[in-house]
């Protein structure tokens, strides 16, 4: 058997003993809490079957040995029904995606938040929704009227939307019931914010993105604004939006230009007539179905997993080993929470990130995240675990984006009340991209060092307890190195090639059906 001289010798001895043959697959995962830790597409045999195992390194048996245990050699999209971006579905909620017609005053859109080109996300800590100086600006640059971004918690990503079965949102608002694997919410009813905790939403639709894509237009920072259908509930205003698409009882004429229904009629394959085809439902629908087919999972990582050793850098494999080892091991103990072909366990924990922003309304900016949804106070201060697919490309990370690099989450993890420290000395947010020019930034939201303080207490005392899965870990600034890059090998190499997104970017020449089209630029006026 080769052996490897000088890529294992710096790694933990904890880390490669024991671990020179291939394992069994045995269960393993978070499985303390009381929510169920979901396995995405169970199926599969978990190991590694490269063409030649006699060329195998120790460093290549030893991930591989932890690939077994953890049974992670599983497709994402394995036995999962997801639409072609080409297909009719997609193609229309790529247009309603990209149009400003669904926001109250016409001046955002879904994709103002979530752009293919900045990982579909936005590349801001905090979002900027409606009320944009430039509603064309994009990412970096682009500012509220005010000054301040409204709108409380990060921008996530769409990307890989249709691979989550467990909940959407930090705080899974909008969850499937029973998180039946590898359906996307399709099976026993989703609950949303529209329905009692627990309780199917009967509106909800047909899985967790179409269901999600019913309430960004709701939101009176997000697209909604304070003017439009001002004290309605939410049927109401999607009503008012599905008429103005389809050009018919409240919204007739709110569009000078509408060519909808031939988009739809196409799409859905139908003569129906708009007052039965363009509905709320459908709109989010088909939405929902362009977000489903934005699948990027081709990464080094996931090659390394079908089989091609090659696919990663022997830093990477490096990297790799550190976390999937728990920290009783030697590792960095990340798998205890990320997990699974999404590299999370879909379930909800406290870390304690930096907050601040305007909050949810918990009190002095604060931000409760999963009690909100529970009403158990044991869940304050929880967030769900986010996928680390394609996570290079989505920073700033956190709920509240406080962190701009890995290094700083990865710093986190290792020392979260440091951590928290640190960003404070730092300069808080004033010292991120997005409030360096703001004026009086240091009094925005003075609370936000004493709420930081309260989520780090909850962590310390779960960890007292016994209760906590965010055990900090001993490991150099060698092995952060090696964490980094392996986290670089999530990512899919379309996600990062703008001429391979295209197809998931509205045509710029074109101002869609409605003239309303967002064509996107960046803060240098280059289109994204």
């Amino acid at each position: 058997m080769k052996k490897t001289t000088d890529n294992t010798a710096n790694l933990n001895p904890l880390v490669l003993a024991s671990t020179l043959m291939l394992v069994l697959p045995v269960l393993s995962g978070c499985k303390s809490e009381s929510e169920t830790s979901i396995d995405p597409g169970a199926t599969g045999s978990g190991t590694i079957e490269p063409e030649n195992t006699e060329t195998l390194s120790e460093l290549d048996i030893s991930l591989q040995a932890l690939i077994s245990d953890l049974d992670l050699a599983i497709s994402p999209v394995e036995n999962r029904d997801l639409p072609d971006i080409n297909d009719p579905l997609p193609q229309l909620g790529k247009k309603l995606f990209f149009s400003k017609s669904l926001s109250g005053q016409f001046d955002t859109a879904c994709v103002s938040c979530h752009h293919p080109a900045l990982g579909g996300a936005d590349g801001l800590s905090l979002p900027v929704g409606v009320e944009s100086v430039n509603p064309e600006l994009l990412g970096p640059g682009r500012v509220h009227q005010s000054g301040i971004p409204p709108v409380p918690r990060n921008s996530p990503t769409v990307f890989n939307v249709g691979l989550w079965d467990t909940g959407l949102f930090f705080d899974s608002r909008v969850e499937s019931i029973g998180k039946e694997p590898g359906t996307n919410g399709a099976i026993s009813g989703i609950r949303t914010p529209d329905s009692i905790f627990l309780t199917a939403d009967s509106q909800a639709g047909a899985n967790l993105a179409a269901a999600q894509a019913r309430f960004p237009v709701t939101s009176v920072d997000e697209m909604k604004t304070s003017t439009f259908e001002n004290g309605s509930d939410n049927n109401t205003i999607r009503e008012h939006l599905a008429a103005r698409i389809g050009d018919y009882a409240v919204g007739a004429g709110e569009l000078t230009s509408n060519n909808w229904l031939p988009e739809f009629q196409q799409a859905f394959a139908t003569t129906e007539t708009a007052e039965t085809l363009i509905t709320f439902d459908n709109i989010a629908l088909a939405i929902g179905e362009y977000e489903r087919s934005m699948v990027f999972v081709d990464s080094p990582w996931q090659r390394y997993l079908d089989g091609d050793t090659s696919a990663l850098t022997e830093q990477q494999k490096q990297g790799a080993v550190l976390f999937f080892t728990p920290s009783t091991e030697g590792g960095a103990g990340c798998a205890a929470c990320h997990n699974g072909p999404l590299l999370s366990d879909g379930r909800h924990h406290t870390v304690a990130f930096p907050q601040f922003g305007p909050g949810k309304g918990d009190g002095d900016n604060d931000d409760f995240g999963r009690e909100r949804e529970t009403g158990d106070s044991d869940d304050r201060y929880k967030f769900r675990t986010p996928s680390l697919l394609n996570i290079t490309l989505t920073a700033p990370y956190g709920h509240t984006g406080a962190y701009e690099s890995l290094r700083q989450v990865i710093g986190h993890y290792r020392n979260a009340n440091r951590s928290v420290n640190n960003f404070f000395d730092r300069g808080a947010w004033c010292q991120l991209d997005q409030f360096e020019s703001v004026a009086n930034c240091a009094t925005l939201y003075p609370d936000a060092a004493s709420n930081s303080q309260l989520a780090l207490n909850k962590l310390n005392a779960e960890r007292q307890a016994g209760q906590s899965l965010f055990v900090p870990t001993a490991i150099s600034n060698e092995d952060e190195d090696r964490l980094i890059a392996f986290l670089t090998a999530l990512t899919d190499d379309c996600a990062l090639n703008r001429s391979c997104l295209s197809p998931w970017v509205a045509d710029s020449s074109s101002n869609g059906p409605d003239n309303q089209q967002l064509n996107a630029t960046d803060d240098q006026n280059n289109p994204l």
